[in-house]
């Protein structure tokens, strides 16, 4: 995949709301809504999973049923979702109101049948915080498919970032005086880059990515120190920074953090994960 990946980078180079569920296939959606929170959104985005649970399973898609089925357990919190195609979903891991708050934007392939991996990585940042704290998994766009023409353009991050910016501007206006850091991995640091400018975030963190589309970490804008970090395990420095300047260059002006031997899918996993969480911890 990493030569697959990285010869389909090459060559391109040089040349929140809750919907009618249905695996798969794309629909007719309702009028979107903006993101709630508190218990009657968590209901209300509780049973619309669980809804499009049945629908997957009566498909056939046991694969999206299964994933459908553990996300809809009364102990999670969702306070947005969308079945259609690959699914979109933001979740809490943690209880709002939290004193940090930290919200990861996730990369390419980042689906609801593959959702597992996503929700993992939150949960172990969110103990690595510890009490006081709440971890947003933001699967607030429809990503890239991994090894696709789209993972190496902007339009999807394009389309994403107004909605990250309005999501992160209410979860400040709900949580007053909560200190807030933005997590952005492999295809998500570009949204996060065109989402950035401005945003009350303490911290913008960078990591795995094939370059961002903008000049210097002073170009992002707004109150965040922009850090940047790329596990020596990460097959992503082997490919062009298709997006713009790698955020982990000198010259671009973020601060490093020690990613240690992370792969691609890795950084919050051990060294990577503790580096991350003292920056989210004393944003």
């Amino acid at each position: 995949m990493k030569r697959l990946l990285s010869s389909l980078l090459l060559a391109v180079s040089v040349a929140v709301s809750v919907a009618v569920p249905v695996a798969g296939q794309g629909v007719v959606a309702p009028p979107e809504t903006p993101v709630a929170f508190g218990p009657a959104q968590y209901t209300l985005t509780r049973e619309a999973i669980g809804r499009a649970a049945r629908l997957a399973a009566e498909r056939g898609d046991t694969t999206r049923a299964a994933s459908l089925r553990a996300m809809a357990v009364p102990s999670r919190t969702f306070l947005a979702f969308d079945g259609r195609d690959g699914g979109t979903a933001i979740e809490v891991v943690g209880m709002l109101p939290a004193r940090t708050v930290a919200v990861v934007v996730p990369g390419a392939g980042t689906t609801l049948d593959a959702y597992g991996r996503l929700r993992g990585g939150t949960i172990r940042l969110r103990a690595a915080l510890g009490a006081g704290s709440a971890v947003v998994a933001w699967l607030g766009y429809p990503t890239p498919r991994l090894v696709s023409l789209a993972a190496v353009t902007t339009a999807r991050a394009d389309a994403a970032a107004p909605r990250l910016r309005a999501f992160v501007q209410r979860l400040a206006a709900v949580l007053p005086g909560a200190r807030i850091s933005l997590l952005c991995h492999s295809y998500g640091a570009v949204v996060c880059a065109r989402a950035a400018p401005g945003l009350p975030v303490g911290n913008l963190i960078l990591y795995g990515a094939a370059g961002v589309p903008a000049p210097s970490a002073a170009a992002l804008g707004g109150p965040a120190t922009v850090w940047a970090g790329r596990g020596r395990g990460d097959w992503i420095g082997d490919v062009p920074a298709v997006f713009g300047p790698d955020p982990t260059a000198p010259g671009f002006g973020a601060r490093r953090f020690d990613a240690g031997d992370a792969g691609h899918g890795d950084y919050l996993l051990g060294r990577s994960l503790a580096s991350i969480a003292r920056i989210v911890a004393h944003a």
